[in-house]
């Protein structure tokens, strides 16, 4: 998040985001995107400056060659939200998760811990082997947020946006279902990514007849971020849970590459029937997800 913000700061007041070598933002996203290869800085740096409008420095002092540098803390960036136009925000940031996408790490390279990478397509590879280009799945992601506060998260959403206070963090058959069975996705696996705070929602899917027999767990020795990011942004119907930000990041993406079955904000309506409240592309409005979007 405090790295699109950065962008979104940068282009709203007519600056360039500075990032040092080494800095966390560069380990994030060298783990997943961007790999260096071959052992060319150089070319890695001028790609990045290229792709994102940046500038990259190895120490503070070369900062001061600058007429102005404005210092923002990690946290100020996580606050930073931008009260222009919905749509031309979901065009700038889906343009920079897209440049991320485009040079997704395959294994090959090193990370700026000069540490080989992984692929992100690996958990995939694990899941379903040769038959990952054309596997048709849905992804569940359940996160409980640690009890109250993701119940005060979500009714600060809900209240925002109209969608259900509670649904997306229980995750019941009734719910999971609702999203499913219109689209013939029962038929199909369900791989279920978790912060295991809620074993009892597992429990109750595993215990549907319609949803248990296609419930699929994600290895423990193949899972990582990465790969399960990669597994729910290509999955046929992705299922998250609006406070958080993993589903958030997941929901961004595939608005960005232009998936349109994902399911963030619902909520039943007058005839008892789960619906959505709003398009997909509200995850990125700050008038609902505040400093999340």
């Amino acid at each position: 998040i405090e790295f699109l913000h950065s962008l979104q700061f940068a282009k709203d007041h007519d600056a360039v985001v500075g990032v040092m070598m080494g800095s966390w933002p560069m380990h994030l996203i060298t783990d997943m995107w961007l790999a260096v290869h071959d052992g060319d800085i150089a070319g890695w740096r001028e790609f990045m400056e290229q792709a994102f409008c940046i500038r990259t420095f190895d120490s503070p002092e070369e900062t001061e060659y600058y007429e102005k540098v404005i210092h923002m803390e990690t946290r100020e960036l996580f606050m930073y939200t931008q009260d222009g136009p919905l749509n031309q925000y979901v065009q700038f940031q889906g343009k920079i998760i897209r440049t991320l996408y485009r040079s997704y790490n395959n294994g090959i390279g090193l990370n700026m811990r000069k540490k080989p990478v992984n692929d992100m397509c690996s958990v995939l590879e694990a899941i379903f082997g040769n038959e990952q280009h054309s596997a048709v799945y849905s992804v569940v992601h359940s996160r409980s947020l640690e009890g109250e506060p993701g119940l005060k998260l979500m009714r600060r959403i809900a209240k925002n946006v109209g969608c259900d206070p509670v649904a997306a963090l229980d995750m019941t058959p009734e719910y999971v279902k609702a999203i499913l069975e219109p689209r013939g996705m029962l038929e199909h696996p369900i791989l279920f990514i978790t912060d295991h705070q809620r074993p009892e929602i597992l429990e109750n899917l595993l215990a549907d007849p319609d949803i248990g027999p296609n419930i699929r767990l994600i290895p423990d020795e193949a899972s990582w971020v990465g790969g399960d990011i990669t597994l729910a942004v290509m999955a046929n119907v992705f299922i998250g849970n609006p406070a958080s930000s993993f589903s958030g990041f997941i929901a961004k993406s595939r608005v960005a590459l232009g998936y349109e079955t994902t399911y963030m904000f619902r909520k039943k309506n007058d005839y008892g029937e789960w619906v959505d409240v709003c398009d997909e592309r509200r995850i990125f409005d700050p008038k609902v997800m505040n400093v999340m979007a």
